[in-house]
């Protein structure tokens, strides 16, 4: 077991109690931010020159699920917040040494929705928007941000210059009771804002060259660098998800230990709740073993020296959505069964079910998309690497 999951491990208490605080407050607690930080998972991706790891990415991976398993919450920032070393990575030096140069624990934050728009001044661009979804925002010092570079007249070309802009804390503002929501309330993903700011050209990188693997010479011989924007920013989501979903089960299993029915049955003497229960098992657990397999395997093609092909990167992504969607509806199946006392808040079975269906919602989880992208490029057909991979 790894430095990283040893701290996990040791963790663990204090991300179990401060799961239900964190929600309440809407944010993490800044005891389950600092255990969270103290792991050093946020650091697996990040360059070893600047006090990272430069991890193997399933060891990643799997240390976000099992944060996700601990605290949904706390997995879920694990998992965005703890990608975004690796797209610095590829960023200009300056940016990194802005970012890590005195503290290599600063965190950074997202969203990459192109909701700002920016446009051109000399030396860099006058950026402006408001974004939702800022996870892990108030314990981040910096945020990337997705915009659309426009015109005079304020209208974007065709197609769109799409960019991600990295930004200072003292120059946007966190939209405080912006995050009111079903589940995963205590990632406090809130919206954050500015207008006018000013964001030096080296700040800025381009999403489609982003996502085509453009930046991946600042990191020659890497081939954890090599993954693909797409492909590994989802892996990250999916991970989260899954660690929610080995997180569900955990805490059902013990709610069948105790549960009496209203017909006397003991849950766990129950065959109907045992089967279900199995099945619902094995499905995470293969939902597991796909995710992880399909990143070892393009992480080692690339170690070989392959090049990633976009039929690679649609079927990665094919069977990693599709992974994540037979855990979710496993885990729905089971709770579909667990009677009303499952229902109450004072057992965890309902902040769990909660937390998986927010978590499930993302973009990245989203499998329908992605299927008519596999289909059409197994067609022959163009699937479009901006909607797809």
């Amino acid at each position: 077991m790894s430095e990283v999951h040893e701290k996990i491990k040791a963790a663990a208490p204090v991300l179990k109690e401060e799961a239900v605080p964190s929600d309440e407050i809407g944010k993490l607690t800044d005891r389950s931010a600092k255990a969270l930080r103290d792991t050093g998972v946020i650091r697996l991706l990040q360059p070893k020159e600047y006090d990272g790891y430069e991890s193997h990415p399933c060891e990643f991976m799997e240390a976000v699920m099992e944060v996700g398993r601990l605290s949904p919450s706390a997995g879920w920032v694990a998992g965005v917040v703890g990608v975004h070393p690796w797209e610095i990575a590829m960023m200009d030096p300056r940016v990194q040494e802005e970012i890590w140069g005195e503290d290599p624990d600063t965190w950074t934050a997202s969203p990459y929705a192109p909701f700002g728009r920016a446009k051109r001044v000399d030396g860099g661009f006058l950026f402006t928007g408001r974004w939702p979804y800022s996870t892990g925002t108030d314990h981040s010092d910096w945020v990337i941000l997705g915009g659309i570079v426009v015109g005079d007249d304020g209208n974007p070309g065709v197609p769109p210059d799409i960019r991600h802009f990295v930004i200072p804390r003292k120059d946007y503002e966190i939209v405080e009771d912006s995050w009111n929501v079903l589940g995963l309330r205590g990632t406090g993903s809130k919206d954050v804002r500015m207008t006018d700011v000013f964001v030096p050209e080296y700040r800025v990188v381009e999403q489609v060259r982003m996502n085509a693997g453009g930046y991946e010479d600042r990191r020659p011989g890497k081939p954890l660098y090599r993954l693909k924007f797409p492909v590994f920013f989802s892996a990250a989501i999916n991970s989260a998800t899954l660690g929610i979903a080995r997180g569900a089960l955990d805490v059902y299993r013990d709610y069948m230990e105790k549960r009496v029915s209203a017909s006397g049955i003991v849950a766990k003497l129950d065959p109907i709740q045992l089967a279900v229960y199995a099945e619902t098992a094995a499905d995470v657990a293969g939902a597991r073993t796909i995710l992880l397999n399909e990143i070892k395997n393009l992480y080692e093609y690339l170690e070989a020296g392959g090049e990633v092909t976009m039929t690679q990167r649609l079927t990665v992504r094919r069977n990693c959505v599709r992974a994540v969607r037979r855990a979710v509806d496993a885990i729905d199946r089971l709770y579909k069964i667990s009677g009303s006392q499952a229902i109450h808040e004072h057992l965890p079975n309902e902040r769990y079910w909660r937390d998986l269906q927010a978590g499930h919602s993302h973009i990245c989880n989203i499998a329908e998309a992605i299927y008519v992208g596999w289909a059409t490029d197994d067609f022959g057909g163009d699937a479009n690497p901006a909607l797809f991979a």
